[in-house]
């Protein structure tokens, strides 16, 4: 009988570990295909002949949609399971390969940005949810770092993918839809070995999240969502204009390169998340912060001289920023609210910082039409610098606990 028992034991966990990375790897490829546009803007740019402005907004568009998600669909997998959510944001990741695979136009390109950050939004959550159920609980830290690397990872990969699939392969702007597109629908038919974690159903309700934050904790919320949001702002405006700015200033065409220095970000933002569990809770922002204002004294510089390792650090060193400053964020909501408001209070900080990295894009696609490229680099960059400057002056003055309760 213990035999017995003990092998049925072995093989559930050897179904929730083909589970979780099944449930990974939707979620990584998902986010991959949110990230593919980023070293192609200027060749959409030529084919269809829009503006930078229009390239900033398109991207405002994704960001756009996945705000919409979060606060509409964000509690949608506790009610119908985990599974069935991840399905639904592979069907529409899909549907924006393929709008992208077949775009004609404009609005095809937008079409395509929207259904992304829909889908995006919806496996942020339910695949989190569902790492967190499939993995050992006995090690809660191995589904957090699988999480960051399928979360960032997807979005570093993907420009990647695209940068070096545009630079060797024909095709440019069809190939790399086609191999994300064959690889979502691979995750679509590797989704039906996943168990579902949801044992306890409930009716849908589709309304607006609502969001709060409670009162004993809106001093560091504020600080972590302002710090964070101008990472994520930086980190909008860099996946956003890169290709342009290469392009244009530095008179460099590899899609390749602006890919990378995209990766770097998003790369950086995922070592940043990780730095949170290794620094103290006071330090965190402090060093976010700090990482900011050089992050955006480096990114003024570059613009200012047109060079482009300086360029490359900058990308890394926002990226690691934001992501400590996410990270710290998150850990300051699971440590200090209640498990009933949490949902509320995490979806308020990832729209807010989803809103920031959307709407300065667009503020930044405006200067460049009335100053130009540089110039509007260069003042962005300053405003990201007196952002953190003025939360880590916060923070010398006032301090900050996080303690429980």
């Amino acid at each position: 009988m213990s035999k017995a028992s003990d092998a049925d034991g072995v093989r559930a966990r050897s179904r929730s570990t083909s589970g979780a990375v099944r449930v990974a790897f939707a979620f990584w490829i998902t986010l991959v295909g949110t990230t593919v546009p980023t070293p192609l803007y200027p060749l959409y740019e030529r084919q269809f002949g829009f503006s930078s402005l229009t390239v900033t907004v398109v991207y405002a568009l994704y960001a756009l949609g996945v705000v919409v998600g979060l606060l509409v669909f964000g509690r949608l997998s506790d009610q119908i399971g985990r599974r069935p959510v991840i399905l639904a944001a592979l069907i529409l990741s899909v549907a924006a390969d393929a709008v992208f695979l077949f775009a004609v136009d404009l609005a095809m390109i937008i079409v395509g940005r929207v259904l992304a950050g829909l889908s995006a939004a919806l496996v942020i959550g339910a695949a989190t949810a569902a790492l967190a159920e499939l993995i050992d609980p006995r090690h809660p830290k191995r589904a957090a770092t699988v999480s960051i690397f399928a979360n960032l990872g997807g979005l570093a990969a993907g420009t990647l993918l695209a940068g070096v699939v545009s630079d060797v392969a024909p095709e440019p702007l069809r190939l790399p839809w086609a191999i994300v597109l064959i690889f979502a629908v691979v995750a679509i038919v590797a989704l039906r070995g996943v168990p579902e974690t949801v044992r306890e159903r409930s009716p849908v309700t589709i309304r607006v999240q609502r969001l709060s934050v409670p009162a004993n904790i809106r001093g560091d919320f504020v600080r972590s969502a302002i710090t964070g949001g101008a990472g994520f702002a930086a980190l909008g405006v860099l996946t956003s204009v890169t290709g342009l700015f290469l392009g244009m200033v530095l008179h460099r065409t590899s899609h390749t390169l602006a890919a990378l220095v995209v990766f770097l970000a998003f790369i950086g933002a995922a070592f940043g998340q990780l730095l949170t569990r290794v620094l103290s809770s006071r330090a965190a922002l402090a060093y976010a912060c700090a990482g900011l204002v050089v992050g955006a004294g480096l990114l003024g510089f570059s613009m200012w001289r047109a060079v482009l390792a300086t360029l490359m650090v900058s990308a890394a060193l926002i990226g690691i920023a934001a992501g400590v400053a996410v990270g710290d964020g998150v850990a300051t909501i699971t440590m200090r609210t209640a498990p009933q408001h949490q949902a509320e209070v995490v979806s308020t900080f990832f729209a807010i910082l989803f809103a920031t990295l959307g709407v300065p894009a667009v503020g930044v696609g405006l200067l460049i039409q009335a100053t130009g490229l540089r110039p509007a680099g260069e003042i962005f960059s300053g405003v990201v610098a007196v952002l953190a400057l003025g939360v880590l002056f916060s923070l010398l003055r006032g301090g900050r606990t996080r303690s429980p309760g």
